[in-house]
């Protein structure tokens, strides 16, 4: 019986057009044997919950270059929890301050990843956190 796969939504919340990142770390995540499911472009908080919550997804991660990363994310991760979905872990991925991550890690991101990131310590990280998927 095969494995079963971590699956991954990912998102780009708000009306930013930038994608590239979005895109980059889908195709990294999908290399390493993930489920991706990618929403595209200027998706509402209210649709990516939804789409985690119909696409059962263990992971959303969220890419955002707009600035509103403050409003936009707690409002997410407030979505996904209010579905029930306790245990999805919730990543950001962009351009965020220094000064908000503190912020985004207390409204129940589990990391933010900001430009330069290596790709395998986001694979690596979503692995170490479903050693059991």
């Amino acid at each position: 019986m095969a494995d079963k796969k971590i699956r991954v939504l990912i998102a780009k919340p708000g009306l930013d057009g930038h994608d590239r990142g979005a895109k980059v770390i889908a195709r990294a995540l999908r290399d390493a044997g993930m489920e991706v499911i990618y929403t595209g472009l200027r998706q509402s908080p209210e649709m990516i919950a939804e789409a985690a919550l119909q696409e059962d997804v263990n992971v959303i991660g969220l890419s955002i270059l707009s600035g509103a990363h403050l409003v936009l994310v707690p409002r997410v991760v407030d979505l996904v929890r209010a579905n029930g979905q306790k245990d999805v872990k919730i990543f950001v991925g962009g351009i965020v301050p220094e000064t908000d991550v503190p912020e985004l890690l207390n409204a129940g991101v589990s990391a933010v990843y900001g430009p330069g990131t290596p790709t395998t310590k986001v694979v690596q990280e979503i692995f170490n956190a479903f050693p059991a998927v």
